[in-house]
């Protein structure tokens, strides 16, 4: 998988992952159409281990509890997270990926958010 689809299902999985979020629904019923794999696994994984995920993000947020977070700013966290923690791509493509994904979803202000607490996750995970 090249980049540019991983990016795309990347974008894909934290579409799935904020209806999940915002409705309580099952994750599977949000699957419409085509979901690539890459994006449902992501989700899937992200979504089983929403709650050890959030407990490492409120702990680097400093005081920011994960539900205190907007759902765009919690489930791209959550992504990144666990793709630090699972080393799933290297330290920069997932930061960068994240805040990239903020800045385009929320605020410049939630990248730089974003961006603080990946960065004392991926210190304290290395």
């Amino acid at each position: 998988m090249t980049a540019t689809s991983r990016r795309s299902a990347r974008r894909t999985a934290l579409f799935l992952l904020y209806q999940w979020d915002l409705t309580g629904q099952p994750l599977t019923s949000l699957y419409e159409g085509e979901v690539d794999d890459f994006a449902r696994d992501l989700a899937e994984a992200v979504a089983g281990r929403a709650v050890d995920l959030d407990g490492l993000i409120s702990g680097a947020a400093e005081g920011w509890p994960a539900d205190r977070l907007g759902v765009v700013e919690r489930n791209v966290l959550r992504i990144a997270t666990l793709e630090l923690l699972d080393r799933r791509v290297p330290q920069e493509v997932a930061i960068a990926e994240a805040v990239a994904l903020t800045k385009r979803y929320a605020s410049d202000e939630a990248g730089r958010l974003v961006n603080g607490i990946l960065g004392r996750i991926a210190r304290e995970a290395a």
